[in-house]
């Protein structure tokens, strides 16, 4: 599958208890949703198989198809879930997913060039855009219209409004 026919779901972030469970960070709007999407698939391609057997503190507990010990489990810890984009819903107006943002061009209001987007991030306060300029450090904008007030996915931009003194 073409990488732009590649949506990230979830992420194997760990081993739970010795029989092969796995932890998994979904990145869907309803966590347990990751259990109905079809194939699931590794960045190489391989299929998984996951059943959902509980949930943990700060991710899901699932079992994953011939995966029967610790040791297994382990192996998989890192390992990105993605499915083709026709499995998932058509965003609605207003809504992206995060492939979709990753690699536009940041610029200001007059057009000046700020970046690009590298990464879109929720620590529990919202998503947030992570820029990488032409120079200096990454920095992060909260996805919301003060800060982005628009996407253009065709022209393959984003236009940001970066506050005085933020990048300082």
């Amino acid at each position: 599958m073409p990488q732009a026919d590649k949506i990230l779901v979830g992420v194997i972030v760990g081993a739970h208890g010795i029989k092969g469970q796995v932890r998994l960070r979904t990145l869907t709007d309803q966590p347990e949703a990751i259990a109905k999407y079809k194939p699931l698939q590794d960045a190489a391609g391989r299929d998984y198989g996951i059943k959902l057997v509980g949930v943990a503190r700060d991710a899901l507990i699932a079992s994953i198809k011939g995966v029967t010990d610790r040791n297994g489990a382990e192996a998989l810890q890192g390992v990105e879930l993605f499915v083709p984009r026709t499995a998932l819903p058509k965003a609605k107006r207003n809504e992206y997913y995060a492939s979709d943002l990753i690699g536009l061009t940041a610029q200001d209001e007059s057009g000046k060039l700020i970046g690009t987007v590298q990464a879109l991030h929720d620590f529990g306060g919202g998503p947030i855009l992570e820029i990488a300029p032409s120079q200096g450090k990454n920095f992060m904008l909260p996805f919301k219209d003060a800060f982005v007030p628009e996407v253009n996915l065709v022209q393959g931009l984003v236009i940001v409004s970066i506050p005085e003194g933020w990048l300082v």
